[in-house]
């Protein structure tokens, strides 16, 4: 996990909204992760994950923002761009960053089941893969840990 003080307010305002993706994905009853992607200071594409909603195994929060990203400039390639996530990326959403060409991936929670930017594996840096992929973990944290302990609180409950 990376120190606290690497990262700058902005990196915190970045999350922040990728929290309030995390949070509208809780509201329509999916796992809570959030992301933006975020290219010379301004968010270009925002996502909550939509698995359960549009029966997608592939509608994760990461893949859903980068399709928009890509949409909107104009090219696959996200040279530039820094995406922020609640949750550390699964093996398939970090070879998609990877593949997109992304400056930075900066993450929330660890995830100790699926984790694959060092958690479980380390695809990000797997040098078998071509170009390593920066990533930073760990900013918010706490945030996005109690918002995945709250879902699943409510969705393990007794009706």
């Amino acid at each position: 996990m990376t120190p606290d003080w690497v990262f700058d307010e902005r990196d915190r305002a970045f999350m922040e909204a990728a929290l309030e993706e995390a949070s509208a994905a809780a509201a329509r009853g999916e796992v809570p992760v959030g992301c933006v992607v975020v290219r010379d200071g301004e968010i270009i594409a925002r996502a909550g994950n939509r698995r359960e909603g549009s029966h997608d195994p592939a509608g994760h929060a990461e893949l859903l923002a980068l399709r928009t990203a890509g949409e909107r400039c104009g090219d696959w390639r996200l040279t530039g761009a820094t995406m922020y996530v609640t949750l550390e990326p699964c093996p398939m959403c970090a070879a998609a960053c990877r593949q997109a060409r992304l400056d930075l991936l900066v993450w929330g929670a660890e995830d100790p089941l699926l984790g694959a930017c060092g958690s479980v594996v380390d695809l990000a840096q797997d040098p078998r893969l071509g170009p390593p992929l920066a990533h930073r973990g760990g900013l918010l944290a706490e945030d996005s840990r109690r918002l995945l302990r709250s879902f699943f609180a409510r969705s393990r409950a007794p009706s």
